[in-house]
């Protein structure tokens, strides 16, 4: 059963991957460039998935670590002429893990929703650094710069198109979903998944219970960070609206409506609730998110597994 079981997901990962790398072939321009959104936001909600669903610590400073992303990819392609995508990711990064750290020192050390207040605390507080050092951020305006290419030296060179970006992506959330699935399945994840089911137990065996919480913060922000300059080096612009606490509701709206603890539930969660508000705004304007939050709540009440569970029960039936 558990070899059926194990060959049915790796054909149906196949088969998704396959129609990922297939669809900018097929979709137009627009269509293109949402499902590559698509995919950068799922990557974002996957990396907080393994705090609120795996370590079960709900943060709302996920914006905080997108945002540092998209300015540290800023910074290098700016200020490192000419511009380097892989500085670029390597400034994201590095900014992303260090900011991680700094919160979870402070932050692990409460519980519950002491520990969401102090992570949403903490991107607000970046949120207003980043939005009035002017000098350094452009602050309202944020900062523009020009696409790196792909390139590896004495190699190739590939000037980013719709389509090369895009596969470029997806490849990206691949890697970083095969590395998440290994680590929440190793003696580490399962540490984790016992703090969620009983943290005075797991610290009780004699687990440095502070030490798993802080490395699986900054873990989830090395992520994050990673998904901010994806979502930077497609947009070519970071701006502050992207610190602020807004965007980390909308990611722990994408891992209930998707299915927390899953890894890909959260991809799923932001690809309906995207394109969701994409078709409602075309109909209510700017009354869009009166049917969306309706949704939502039903969403909540009668299926309370999100999408993935919804349909995996189906299929056991």
């Amino acid at each position: 059963m558990r070899r059926r079981r194990a060959i049915i997901y790796w054909a149906g990962f196949f088969v998704v991957l396959a129609l990922l790398m297939a669809a900018p072939l097929i979709l137009p321009e627009f269509w293109r460039r949402f499902l590559t959104e698509i995919l950068i936001w799922g990557l974002l909600a996957m990396s907080s998935d393994i705090l609120i669903g795996y370590t079960g610590m709900i943060s709302f400073g996920h914006s905080a670590f997108f945002g540092l992303g998209m300015y540290g990819a800023a910074a290098a392609l700016i200020s490192l002429p000419p511009p380097n995508l892989w500085l670029a990711l390597l400034y994201g990064l590095v900014g992303a893990a260090a900011v991680a750290g700094f919160v979870a020192y402070f932050s692990t050390r409460l519980r519950d929703i002491y520990f969401a207040i102090t992570t949403l605390i903490f991107s607000q507080i970046f949120y207003v650094i980043i939005f009035t050092w002017t000098e350094v951020t452009g602050g309202e305006n944020g900062l523009t710069f020009s696409r790196p290419p792909l390139a590896i030296p004495g190699l190739f060179s590939v000037r980013f198109t719709s389509e090369t970006l895009h596969w470029f992506v997806v490849a990206v959330v691949t890697l970083s979903y095969l590395a998440l699935r290994r680590i929440t399945q190793s003696p580490f994840g399962m540490v984790l998944q016992s703090i969620r089911e009983n943290e005075a137990r797991t610290r009780a065996i004699g687990y440095p219970i502070e030490r798993y919480k802080i490395v699986a913060v900054m873990l989830s922000g090395l992520f994050a960070g990673l998904a901010g300059v994806l979502y930077a080096i497609q947009n070519r612009f970071a701006a502050p609206d992207f610190v602020f606490f807004l965007v980390s509701g909308e990611v722990v709206i994408f891992n209930v409506i998707g299915g927390i603890g899953t890894l890909v539930g959260p991809i799923v969660g932001a690809a309906f609730f995207l394109l969701l508000r994409e078709g409602l705004s075309r109909f209510f304007t700017e009354y869009y998110l009166i049917p969306v939050g309706v949704i939502f709540v039903a969403m909540v009440i009668f299926m309370p597994q999100g999408l993935l569970g919804f349909m995996r029960r189906w299929l056991n039936r």
